[in-house]
Order: C-alpha cells, then structure tokens, then sequence
C-alpha cells in the first residue's frame, strides 16, 4: 500500500557492498540500427545475468539470451514528461489523494496528494536513526521535487522523478514503447563487458557516475561534481552510448522483484516472477514489488553502493521518490516476411 513504500527503500541505503575484480567481454550479433530518434540500437546477445560477489539478492543466471532491442540513449527528463501530461492531462500517483477506500482511517489532510523526499540530516548532527532522512512531503510531485516550495524550472533535462510504476506505464503507452525487463537493462547497463562490476570496469570512478561521495547521508564530498540529480548526459556514456546507465538515478524495470535469478540459466529474453509470487524477504509485508536497477545520486560506498549492472533492488509499485525514474525501449526483430520492425 502507498502509505507503507517507504519501507521498500530502506535496503538500499543500509548494506555496505565491496568492490571484486573480473572481467572479459560480452559476445553480441551486429545488426543495423533502426532505432528510433533519441534512441540506442543494443545487439542481441547472450551475457551472465546478476552476479555472486556482492548481494544474496543478485544471485546470477548463465547463458541469459536477450534480442536485439532499442533503448532510450538517457533517462526520460522532465521536457519529456510534460509534453505528455501537456498532451493527455494526466495527473501522476503522487498528484492524486490517497483514496477513502484505500485508507479509511485517515483524515482529508492525511490522505493530500504527496510523495517521499529526501532530506539529508542537519548540519552538525552525527548520528541519525535509520530512514529518518525519508520523508513524506505533502505537495511533492514531478512538478515540486522537494514540496510544494520547489520547481523544476531550468531543469527541462533532468530525469524526470516521483514517478510510480504506472506513471511510466502510461507515458510508456502514450510513446508506442514499453518499460524494459531487467534482463534488458542489465544487458545494456553493461555497455558490451562482461561479468565487470560497473559499466565502464572493475575500478569505481567518482568521475563516471553521479553517486555520493563521503559518508552517507552526513557529507557529499562532490567529488563527481554533483549534490544531487544531475541533468541527463552529464558523464560519460557506456560502450553502447548510454547515460547514466550507473547512478543519478534507480530506474524502472517490467520485472517482478524475487530474489536472484533462479531458473533463467540458458534463457531467451527471461522475465521475472509472476506478480503473485513476487517477494523480498527483507520486506515481508509489502506484498508484489518491481525490480530496479542502477542506483542513484544516494548510493554510496558505505550505504546501499549498488551502482553497479548486476544490483537490484525491490520498489513498491505505487510510489515514486526523489531518486527513481526511468527510460524505455522498442523490441527488434525480424518479422515473417524477413523485414525488420520495431514493436
């Protein structure tokens, strides 16, 4: 339920990960690129999916097999997102009031559309207990990031945030594309390498991602260069010319969220569990959860440091936070007639 997700984003900021060596590269089939403008031709291939070095949770798959596909080259900014709700009138989850029939019990100004904002901890403050930097903000949404005081003005070309599960669904429907399966983005997260740690290498680089530098959530050195969500293509792309494929902020997959990759060994084009089996036994009364991926601006060495293809996490499906957006993909293939066709 919406008024319990902040529960789905405390494992991300609270399980320190160290950092394991390996490498070669992927092996991909070469087919022309008919991808749509602003969009990234990714070549079928077959990768290792997840990883066993870092989390329980990421548990791997061999021989994971994805077609050929087209992916948005960064995340969906905010220019983006208004020309569709420009188009449609569409008011986001976090713009509506949480239903009488949802929450009974709660009063009109408890049920103020809303959605979760990050605050770091005061200045001087050195101990801080657990998620007290999440707060639910009444007036927050992907107009007002921080409440109702802030804007998004100058910032057409940052991701686009405080966007739940459908909210992406229904921009994805209103731009003929879908939101991809992980198995879609890890294998383009990974830029062509394999079994590496982050999309460029084993090596971490301040300098290739926006992720926090210092000791979360007390001091953001900015040894990146950045505080907070930084506008899209700001770092370096990935060796398939992606942005941002690592940090700035988690994105969106299709999957449903259950722990590693159990039986997707030797698979063409896996998905996750059914919706009724999705489960995160570190969140045991959340019920079904979407699988995401890539960290964010909050990620750190010391809390959460899943930026990384192969990490994941579990979100709840209703609600949207400062550091979750998302991008989309077309499916390539070569249809009966021996064309090709986007889908």
């Amino acid at each position: 339920m919406k008024i319990f997700c902040l529960k789905s984003l405390i494992f991300c900021f609270l399980t320190l990960s160290f950092i394991f060596p390996f490498s070669t590269q992927v092996q991909a089939s070469p087919i022309d690129n008919k991808c749509p403008e602003g969009m990234v031709f990714i070549p079928g291939g077959t990768f290792n999916i997840g990883s066993d070095t870092h989390y329980e949770s990421e548990q791997s798959a061999n021989d994971v097999t994805v077609d050929s596909f087209c992916i948005d080259r960064h995340e969906v900014t905010n220019a983006e997102f208004r020309q569709f709700v420009e188009a449609t009138s569409y008011k986001t989850i976090a713009e509506r009031p949480l239903s009488k029939e949802q929450f009974p019990t709660l009063t009109d100004e408890q049920r103020q559309p809303g959605s979760i904002v990050f605050e770091p901890p005061s200045e001087g403050i050195q101990q801080v207990a657990a998620l007290s930097w999440w707060h639910w903000t009444v007036g927050a949404n992907w107009q007002h990031p921080y409440g109702p005081d802030s804007n998004i003005e100058g910032k057409d070309n940052y991701p686009v945030v405080h966007i739940a599960y459908d909210d992406a669904v229904a921009y994805a429907n209103w731009k003929g594309k879908t939101i991809p399966t992980e198995a879609q983005w890890e294998y383009a997260g990974r830029g062509g390498l394999k079994d590496q740690d982050f999309s460029w290498g084993n090596q971490y680089s301040a300098k290739k991602a926006n992720t926090w530098q210092g000791i979360f959530p007390f001091l953001n050195t900015k040894e990146d260069g950045h505080l907070g969500i930084a506008s899209v293509e700001s770092f370096p792309p990935n060796g398939y010319g992606l942005y941002d494929m690592t940090g700035n902020v988690w994105e969106l997959t299709s999957d449903w969220y259950s722990v590693g990759h159990s039986g997707k060994d030797h698979s063409l084009n896996p998905v996750g569990p059914a919706k009724n089996a999705s489960f995160d036994p570190a969140k045991p009364s959340e019920g079904a959860l979407h699988v995401i991926k890539g960290g964010s601006y909050l990620c750190a060495k010391n809390y959460c440091s899943r930026y990384r293809p192969a990490a994941r996490e579990s979100q709840a499906p209703d609600t949207g936070t400062t550091h979750i957006g998302f991008r989309l993909i077309t499916v390539h293939y070569v249809n009966s007639t021996g064309g090709d066709k986007l889908v």
